[in-house]
């Protein structure tokens, strides 16, 4: 089944948009999907979607992105943020959106622990999933 996506000006202006905006201190709108961050990104074959297809979903309004795993198995490494030839910050857009799917009660990615880890990493870990 395909999931039909409608492109209006009240779904470009929408608050949801906004608040992403707000949030992160980016304009998803000065992307133009050249793909440079999804290409440089290092968890890209883990993600649902892609980095720039997260920005095109943002941008035509889709609540939706918030269900995916992408923002979740993004790590902030910037890789994608120092590629991208418009300065978006796509790594505080996925922090964005996190923030968002937590205040909204949307579960995170389980996380399942088989070996200890470094505590930098609980740390970071833990600071994706706490509002």
């Amino acid at each position: 089944m395909v999931a039909e996506l409608r492109v209006s000006r009240e779904s470009l202006n929408a608050p949801f948009l906004q608040r992403v905006e707000e949030l992160s201190g980016q304009n998803v709108f000065a992307c133009y999907q050249c793909g440079k961050c999804s290409a440089g990104c290092l968890f890209a074959e883990h993600m649902d979607l892609l980095p720039n297809q997260v920005l095109r979903l943002l941008q035509l309004g889709d609540e939706g992105v918030l269900a995916a795993r992408a923002p979740w198995v993004c790590a902030a490494c910037l890789a994608c943020s120092v590629r991208c030839p418009k300065g978006v910050d796509v790594a505080r857009v996925m922090e964005a959106l996190r923030q968002l799917a937590l205040r909204r009660g949307l579960s995170p990615v389980e996380v399942k622990l088989d070996r200890p880890v470094p505590q930098i990493a609980l740390v970071g870990a833990m600071r994706k999933v706490t509002p």
